[in-house]
């Protein structure tokens, strides 16, 4: 068996959100990534809700998390909405939820908003980690920053680039910018677009603490 590939002192693998949100995956696709995340140590499957109790299930004992997308892919729910599905995600094994923020309101200058949505949504996750996905292909840099101020206030534990299901991905200038605005006690989630091994090493090295990718097995090279 060939060495893991390494970063920053770990293992690739782990720093990876093996991902499977497309609306058409099947049973059978979930189990799969079920069991290539064990057996690589991936940090996460992550999944839309409806798979939760199955993928909790497979992942049991095996150190790897399950991870729900809330409000997604849109964000554009209202809050009660979003904690209640963080609410059933959590009550069926969720270990890590990534909500989508209220990309309109933020445009609009609603801050206040923006940090209640979230701040509701940390509420309902108990001990589960919060990431906020702030859709970066949607902002300018000066709303990045003030998404990433909101998310850091409203207690969130990451920030996130991107859903994938929009008009761009993580870029590396992007997971810079987040790491400069939240600072070293905060994770960086970079999804969207990361398809190589070369594409997360350099989110790695710009400041991403957690890599989202639905190409996991390609990444480190398996």
């Amino acid at each position: 068996m060939t060495d893991p590939v390494m970063a920053n002192g770990h293992p690739l693998a782990s720093y990876i959100d093996h991902t499977i949100l497309k609306p058409e995956a099947q049973q059978a696709e979930v189990e799969r990534l079920c069991a290539e995340a064990i057996r690589y140590q991936f940090a996460s499957v992550c999944v839309n809700p409806t798979w939760a109790p199955l993928v909790a299930g497979q992942l049991k004992g095996s150190g790897v998390r399950t991870c729900c997308v809330v409000g997604f892919p849109l964000g554009a729910t209202p809050t009660e909405c979003k904690v209640h599905e963080t609410q059933v995600c959590v009550r069926n094994g969720a270990d890590e939820i990534d909500m989508v923020i209220n990309v309109g309101a933020l445009k609009d200058g609603h801050a206040d908003r923006v940090q209640a949505d979230i701040a509701a949504v940390k509420q309902a996750c108990g001990t589960a980690a919060l990431k906020v996905i702030i859709e970066t292909c949607l902002l300018t840099d000066a709303e990045k920053v003030l998404a990433c101020q909101l998310s850091c206030a409203a207690g969130a534990d990451f920030v996130k680039t991107s859903t994938g299901f929009n008009k761009g991905g993580a870029t590396t200038a992007d997971i810079a910018l987040m790491r400069r605005t939240v600072g070293p006690g905060i994770g960086v989630k970079a999804s969207g677009g990361v398809r190589t091994q070369a594409d997360a090493l350099a989110m790695i090295a710009a400041g991403a603490s957690r890599i989202g990718a639905s190409a996991g097995i390609a990444i480190i090279g398996k």
